[in-house]
């Protein structure tokens, strides 16, 4: 079943979990080779990003075994692990470039092809290089793959420790720079590091490993290289994406959702954003609370780093101002690319005009379902948000994408009154 069937029902009520973080789970994954032995991931999503990661680590020599929401990883000794990783899973995930460094840390060698994932233009993978580069690797393009190899030591092939100034604070490469860091030796700084909670969550992870890292959550960080760490238990982290996405659907819909584990100091700029709309969201005792408006406001909106408005909460954003009462100018200036979905919501009657990276929304007073294409995670969501409340029916088309960072999206759309139906 490709195709998500949504036929408007009135304002959606009720209560939902958001679940694991994707952006936590799969990096605190690929952290778990650095350590030998048995390691236990809990309130990991059941999503098919997870499932490709766990396909990754699988062909690298572990073995990942799931129990509900919950991850148990044996990783072997750096002798048994084979550091190649396959073309078939990293084009499928750009994500998959963050074994990169726990590889070389522990194996001092590393071949990974060319990132895939969603399409969202050029995201040059240089930063990492660079990064990895100032610690003592040496890397080859060949053929499509990148092949990395730790300069040896008097101790033998091990990264070292250096400052490294960011270009951008960008997550993925702050995660792999400090896991690459955990196991070298000597001092490594980051600078420009990137802050977002997920990038502290798994700063938590390292630190009950056994490793040294000072200041996750701000943008700079240290990180004093140990000579091995040990496997923990840890519990993932929120997704304060899903989170977004179900309050979105309270306010466009003019409902009302409790997200049970929401955490609003997760996504204030956001949560003030809804605010300006004239959305209620508050953190209850049971839970991050919105209501929506008989019609939201105009607001707009130009996304940047955390705690910035995040690149993936645009798409449900222009979703609801494609609704809401006036214009608003909607900025891109983290990603190229990442107005694809604006085509398909046209097709449902809105009224967006784009230049460049930056997008013009004039609200409609309604839209009109109609058949479209999810372009990736994110703009699927926001197709499904703007089913909600098209007259008619919206099918999309390539809905499976959800499933990528969604666990059981229809699902959890029906439980709070939606008319959602897989085909």
């Amino acid at each position: 079943m490709d195709r998500l069937v949504i036929r408007p029902n009135g304002p959606l009520r009720g209560t939902a979990r958001a679940g694991g973080a994707k952006n936590s789970a799969l990096k605190l994954m690929a952290a778990c080779l650095l350590a030998e032995g048995r390691h236990r991931l809990e309130n990991v999503p059941e999503i098919v990003d997870v499932q490709i990661m766990s396909e990754m680590l699988e062909a690298l020599g572990v073995t990942v075994t799931r129990e509900g929401h919950g991850l148990w990883i044996e990783v072997p000794a750096a002798a048994h692990l084979h550091p190649v990783a396959p073309y078939e899973l990293v084009e499928r995930m750009r994500a998959s470039i963050v074994v990169l460094g726990p590889l070389l840390a522990r194996c001092g060698h590393a071949r990974l092809s060319m990132p895939g994932g969603d399409d969202f233009g050029s995201r040059p993978i240089n930063f990492h290089l660079d990064g990895l580069s100032a610690m003592g690797t040496r890397f080859e393009m060949r053929h499509g793959f990148i092949e990395g190899t730790v300069e040896p030591g008097a101790a033998g092939p091990r990264l070292v420790g250096s400052r490294i100034v960011l270009d951008y604070p960008s997550h993925t490469t702050t995660d792999n720079l400090m896991m690459a860091a955990a196991l070298a030796k000597g001092t490594t700084v980051i600078d420009n590091a990137a802050r977002e909670p997920e990038v502290s969550d798994l700063a938590a992870f390292l630190n009950a490993m056994g490793a040294v890292v000072r200041g996750a959550g701000t943008a700079r960080l240290e990180i004093e290289g140990v000579d091995a760490l040990t496997p923990t238990v840890h519990r993932v982290i929120p997704d304060r994406v899903v989170a977004g996405t179900l309050l979105a659907a309270a306010a466009i819909s003019g409902g009302e959702v409790v997200v049970e584990d929401g955490r609003f100091d997760h996504m204030e700029m956001y949560a003030s954003k809804l605010r300006a709309m004239g959305v209620e969201v508050d953190q209850r005792p049971e839970g991050l609370w919105a209501a929506g408006p008989p019609r939201l406001r105009s607001v707009d909106v130009a996304t940047l780093p955390y705690p910035g408005v995040a690149t993936d909460y645009k798409p449900l954003l222009v979703a609801m101002l494609s609704v809401a009462d006036g214009v608003a100018i909607v900025t891109e200036n983290l990603f190229e690319g990442r107005f694809r979905y604006i085509d398909e919501l046209r097709r449902m009657g809105a009224d967006i005009r784009t230049e460049g990276h930056h997008a013009v929304v004039r609200g409609v007073s309604r839209l009109s379902g109609a058949q479209v294409r999810s372009p990736d995670i994110r703009g699927g969501a926001a197709l499904a948000l703007a089913g909600l409340v098209a007259e008619g029916e919206t099918v999309i088309t390539a809905a499976r994408h959800l499933d990528r960072g969604y666990e059981h999206f229809g699902a959890t759309l029906a439980a709070l009154g939606a008319d959602v139906e897989w085909q």
